[in-house]
C-alpha cells in the first residue's frame, strides 16, 4: 500500500529535526564567562582602548566554546555584585561552563558613600567589614577584596562551573627599569583567595610583567594610547595571548582542550632574497625561502613563503602585504622576517620611495610620497620590524628576526657584512622585544669566507647580479637558517624539523 506524505508535513518534520540537532549542539557547547573591569572589556571597533577579553574568542574553537565577555568598565568586585551584574551571569551559567575573573584596578579607594569611594573595598582577605549608611538611609556592608573574589568562586562552583582567578594586568608604570607588579597587594590577595577556595589561578600580572620587563619601557609605551592603565588593540591582544598561556599551564583544567589546535604554519616574509619573483627560478634566481620547506615535517607544520621582491620593511606594510599576512596568522604559528636590502633606498624618490630611516630607534620623518601622492610619516628600519614583531606576538605567534644575507661584495678577500648597520639594528630590535634572532648576515658570510671569493662568485651568483643568489646559493642559505633554528633556545620551532 502506497501513501503520500503531505509536503507541508514533510517540511515541518525537516525543520523539527534541524531544530533538535541545533539544540543538541548548543547544549554541548560550553561558555567561558569573563568578569572584570575595563582592562578586560573596553571600547568597540575603532576605539583606541581595548580590553584583552575583546579578543580572547580568537584563541578558542568557536564551534565548541563561546566566550561571553561580561566585564564592565569602571567596576570593582564590590560594584559588579552591587549593581546586579554578577546575578545576570549566574542566571545563564550552567554546569560545565567556566568563569575567569580579573579585578583589582578599581578597588584601591577607601570605601565610603562619596563618588570616589563608591567602588572601594577593604584591602586584603579575611572577614573584616565596614558598615556604610547612604544618604537615602540604606545600609551596605563592605567586605575585603578577597571576600568578594571568594563569593564569585563559591557561586560559580555551586552552579557546577569552573572558576579561574586571574591577577590583574600590570599598568604602564616603571620604576628603575622594571614594571610595577601587584605581587604584594591585589595580585597576592587574588592568589590567596583562589587557594583558599580551591580555585584555579592564573598569575596574569606576572606573565605580562615578565614580557614588559624584557621589552623595556620604550617598547611598552607603544601598547598604551591615552593612559597608563588601558591598552590599545596590540596590547590587548598580547594580554589575551598571555591569558591563554596561563590556561595552557593549568594542571587538570579542561578549558585548555578548547584552545585552537590546528596544525601551525611557519610564515616567511621579506624581500626578493627570501622569495624572488614568483618563486619559480625565473632568470635563474632564487630566494632561500623557497628551499626551507623540505626541512620541516609536513604532517606537523605548514610553510608559507609570503616574501615579496622589491619591498622594504616599510613598503611591505604600507602597501598592504603585511596586513594580508597578519589576517592569516593564528595562535601557535611562527613568523620569520628578513628585510634590509631595500631599506637603504631614499625615503621619497620618484622611483619607489621605499627607504627607511637608518637606525633601530624611534626616529620619524614626515614626507610627501611621490608614489602614493600622499603625506606619510616614515619611521626607522628598526621601528618597522618592531611593529610587525609586536603585532605577531599580539596574535599568539612566535616571531624570529633574521639579519639580511650578505651581497656578493668583497674587500681584501672577505665578504662585506652589515655588522654596523642593518644586521646590528635587526639584532637590537630583537633584543629589546625579547625576540629570537638569527644573525644570518654573519652566518652566511662565515660560509662565504671559508669557501673563498672565487668559489662563491662561481657557484652562488651569476655574473650580472650581486644581490640575488642562484639555486645553489639559495639552498646553502636555507640550510644555514635551519641550522640556526636548531640552536635557538626558548623556541620550539625546532621540534617541527625532520
Amino acid at each position: 500500500m502506497k501513501f503520500k506524505i503531505p509536503l507541508h508535513f514533510l517540511s515541518l518534520l525537516i525543520l523539527s529535526f534541524a531544530f533538535t540537532a541545533f539544540q543538541q549542539q548548543t547544549q554541548k557547547k560550553k561558555t567561558l564567562y569573563l568578569i572584570g573591569d575595563s582592562t578586560v572589556r573596553n571600547g568597540g571597533e575603532g576605539n583606541l582602548q581595548r580590553g584583552w577579553g575583546n579578543f580572547l574568542q580568537e584563541f578558542f574553537d568557536s564551534t565548541k566554546l563561546e566566550v561571553s565577555n561580561q566585564a564592565m568598565a569602571g567596576r570593582s568586585t564590590r560594584t559588579f555584585i552591587k549593581e546586579g551584574r554578577w546575578d545576570k551571569v549566574l542566571e545563564t551559567l550552567k554546569p560545565g561552563d567556566y568563569v575567569i575573573m580579573q579585578f583589582g584596578h578599581n578597588e584601591g579607594s577607601v570605601p565610603d558613600t562619596t563618588k570616589a569611594g563608591y567602588r572601594g573595598v577593604l584591602r586584603g582577605n579575611g572577614d573584616d567589614t565596614k558598615e556604610l549608611t547612604w544618604p537615602d538611609g540604606t545600609t551596605e556592608t563592605v567586605h575585603t577584596y578577597g571576600w568578594y573574589l571568594e563569593k564569585f568562586i563559591r557561586d560559580t562552583k555551586a552552579k557546577g562551573a569552573t572558576p579561574i582567578v586571574a591577577s590583574m594586568i600590570p599598568r604602564n608604570k616603571f620604576q628603575e627599569g622594571e614594571v610595577e607588579r601587584a605581587n604584594q597587594d591585589f595580585g597576592k590577595w587574588a592568589m590567596e583567595a583562589a587557594k583558599k577556595q580551591g580555585a584555579l589561578f592564573i598569575d596574569l600580572n606576572s606573565i605580562v610583567a615578565d614580557q614588559y620587563d624584557k621589552w623595556g619601557q620604550e617598547v611598552v609605551k607603544g601598547l598604551f594610547e591615552r593612559d597608563h592603565t588601558h591598552t590599545n588593540e596590540a596590547g590587548a591582544r598580547i594580554n589575551a595571548w598571555s591569558v591563554t598561556e596561563g590556561i595552557r599551564n593549568l594542571e587538570e583544567c579542561s578549558l585548555k582542550d578548547y584552545l585552537t589546535k590546528d596544525k601551525p604554519t611557519l610564515f616567511l616574509i621579506g624581500d626578493s632574497t627570501v622569495k624572488n619573483g614568483q618563486g619559480d627560478g625565473a632568470g635563474g634566481l632564487w630566494g632561500w625561502g623557497d628551499f626551507i620547506d623540505p626541512y620541516f615535517d609536513k604532517d606537523k607544520i605548514k610553510v608559507q613563503n609570503h616574501a615579496l621582491g622589491g619591498t622594504s620593511s616599510r613598503t611591505f606594510q604600507t602597501y598592504g602585504h603585511w596586513d594580508k599576512v597578519l589576517e592569516k596568522l593564528e595562535p601557535g604559528d611562527y613568523l620569520i622576517m628578513q628585510f634590509g636590502h631595500n631599506d637603504s633606498s631614499p625615503l621619497d624618490d620618484e622611483a619607489r620611495a621605499r627607504g627607511t630611516i637608518k637606525s633601530a630607534g624611534l626616529e620619524a620623518e614626515h614626507i610627501y610620497n611621490p608614489i602614493t601622492k600622499r603625506q606619510e610619516t616614515v619611521y626607522s628600519y628598526g621601528q618597522y620590524l618592531r611593529q610587525m614583531i609586536l603585532a605577531a606576538k599580539a596574535k599568539g605567534v612566535t616571531p624570529i628576526v633574521c639579519s639580511l644575507i650578505p651581497r656578493n661584495n668583497w674587500k681584501d678577500g672577505k665578504v662585506i657584512t652589515a655588522e654596523t648597520d642593518y644586521s646590528l639594528w635587526a639584532k637590537q630590535v630583537a633584543e629589546d622585544t625579547g625576540t629570537a634572532f638569527i644573525d644570518l648576515n654573519q652566518l652566511v658570510a662565515d660560509q662565504y669566507n671559508q669557501l673563498g671569493e672565487e668559489y662563491v662568485k662561481a657557484h652562488f651568483f651569476n655574473d650580472t647580479d650581486h644581490t640575488h643568489t642562484i639555486e645553489e646559493g639559495a639552498e646553502l642559505n636555507a640550510s644555514i637558517v635551519v641550522e640556526a633554528i636548531k640552536t635557538i633556545s626558548e623556541n620550539d620551532l625546532k621540534r617541527f624539523l625532520r
